[in-house]
């Protein structure tokens, strides 16, 4: 299963079909014909919201959705982090609705990074449900028309006490095609280093809606911005602009911070701990070449990489063939190399990457930062927040 997972997403990001290998080129043809059936399907349930019979459920708070058009990598759970952060910072006490797909590694790393503070994360597919939940538990207060904190600098933290445990708005994490909640600001996420794949729906492509679906988006935010090619930025830009002219665009970046130990997440090492060192970058994530190129500028040695599809569960079978692996690269460098997993990895199962001892294994914690870009800033995203929201500055 592994391989056909990951011959199918080589199809889908190859850009001449005709150099594929002989298995991939066979699997075309079901994949055409599935990647039709799913057109069909996604038309058909389009059509049927847009007509009422399916219902749509309003929420008493502002609703945002951080969505994307392609699977995976496209950094939107660190954005509806940064953004929950933001909402607090200006006292509102959000509500994180997240499905928790796939052992809910995502869910994971938002409940540890946000533990003890007034942001609540909700995991669930039925969103709406969840949402009331909490409405229940806590209570609401709809934000639209309040002040905000007034601040000189939008940058700056504040030291914002929130005299209520009520939810003020809610943050739907992977909401793009969940039609059944409205949103009041559609935000969607780029990964600006595989952004349309080879521009076919899922599975033949990466795409989970055709891309004249951008015209419903509010915000677009082209993430990974740092690792790609300005020309390539430019004809990122010029396909969104293509479908809508109007549509404000930012970019981002993953900016690492420090490592922690898997034996005890409570250390913190500085990001030099890798300097000239032999590393194994072990993921299972939708964007792996993003996370190796990052390590390979935090100054080790020599970067290697074992990649599994994304949100892949680490089996017995798989921490022995890392073995083998690391094994391998001690042999040809002659030094103990060290592995570096992603927070998601960590966070999908926290035990069993302990098993690689006594090999080390880090996690890498980084933090999403907006770029300045063209005129786009962090501080003009808050501002478009608060003002999309209809929030009073």
């Amino acid at each position: 299963m592994e391989k056909l997972k990951r011959a199918v997403k080589e199809i889908a990001y190859a850009q001449d079909q005709a150099k594929l290998p002989k298995f991939h080129s066979s699997l075309i043809p079901f994949l055409s014909f599935a990647s039709s059936i799913y057109g069909a399907v996604l038309t058909l349930r389009h059509s049927l919201y847009r007509s009422g019979f399916f219902s749509k459920h309003r929420l008493p708070v502002p609703v945002i959705s951080v969505g994307n058009l392609t699977w995976g990598g496209n950094g939107k759970t660190p954005m509806v982090e940064f953004i929950a952060k933001s909402l607090a910072d200006y006292g509102i006490s959000p509500l994180i609705l997240t499905r928790g797909y796939a052992g809910g590694d995502e869910a994971k790393m938002l409940q540890r990074h946000l533990l003890g503070g007034p942001v609540k994360v909700g995991v669930g597919a039925n969103r709406a449900a969840i949402a009331n939940m909490f409405f229940v538990k806590y209570g609401y207060l709809d934000c639209r028309g309040s002040k905000l904190s007034e601040r000189t600098n939008l940058d700056q933290k504040v030291e914002s006490q929130i005299n209520s445990e009520k939810i003020g708005a809610v943050i739907m994490d992977d909401g793009m095609q969940h039609w059944s909640l409205c949103r009041d600001l559609e935000i969607v996420m780029i990964n600006g280093l595989m952004p349309w794949g080879n521009g076919h729906l899922l599975p033949l492509g990466p795409l989970r809606e055709p891309l004249k679906a951008l015209k419903r988006a509010h915000i677009a935010v082209v993430h990974n911005a740092d690792l790609v090619l300005r020309e390539k930025l430019k004809d990122i830009e010029l396909v969104i602009r293509e479908i809508k002219d109007s549509l404000p665009i930012f970019y981002t970046k993953m900016d690492p911070s420090y490592f922690f130990d898997v034996s005890n997440i409570n250390t913190k090492m500085h990001l030099e701990a890798v300097n000239d060192a032999v590393v194994l970058c072990v993921s299972a994530i939708g964007s792996a070449n993003a996370f190796v190129q990052g390590m390979g500028k935090l100054g080790p040695f020599y970067v290697h990489r074992f990649d599994f599809t994304d949100h892949h569960s680490f089996q017995n079978k798989d921490i022995q063939m890392i073995r083998e692996r690391l094994g391998e690269l001690e042999d040809n460098f002659s030094s103990k190399p060290i592995v570096v997993v992603t927070e998601k990895d960590y966070d999908r199962d926290p035990e069993i990457l302990k098993h690689l001892h006594p090999f080390q294994v880090l996690v890498l914690c980084s933090e999403m930062q907006i770029i300045p870009h063209k005129g786009s800033n962090e501080d003009q995203f808050k501002l478009l927040l608060k003002e999309l929201l209809e929030l009073e500055v």
